[in-house]
């Protein structure tokens, strides 16, 4: 039976890792840096000490590929396209995380 109970971390990251053959719409985890970005993001979270309140966590197709790489950031509702590795930075500023 589904239980529902608060969420288990502060924030939630969610990176587009998706990927698609090629010939076929972009992708941000093919034609953009998602896949990396994801995982960079997820080691400056944990540098910084704050893993055990937001969680960086692989997607699926969120559905604006021309857009990507993209990023969604949870509770707040905050949107960011067209982010790169070099947007780490400003991304974990945008968690409240001074790097």
């Amino acid at each position: 039976m589904m239980e529902q109970s608060e969420p288990k971390f502060e924030k939630y990251v969610f990176v587009c890792v998706n990927e698609r053959a090629g010939g076929e719409r972009v992708s941000c985890g093919g034609t953009f840096c998602g896949k990396e970005l994801s995982e960079k993001l997820k080691e400056a979270v944990k540098t910084a000490g704050k893993a055990g309140s937001i969680r960086v966590s692989k997607s699926k197709c969120l559905d604006v590929c021309e857009e990507g790489a993209n990023v969604l950031i949870y509770p707040d509702n905050l949107w960011l396209s067209h982010a790169e590795l070099a947007d780490i930075p400003a991304i974990l500023a945008k968690l409240g995380i001074q790097p």
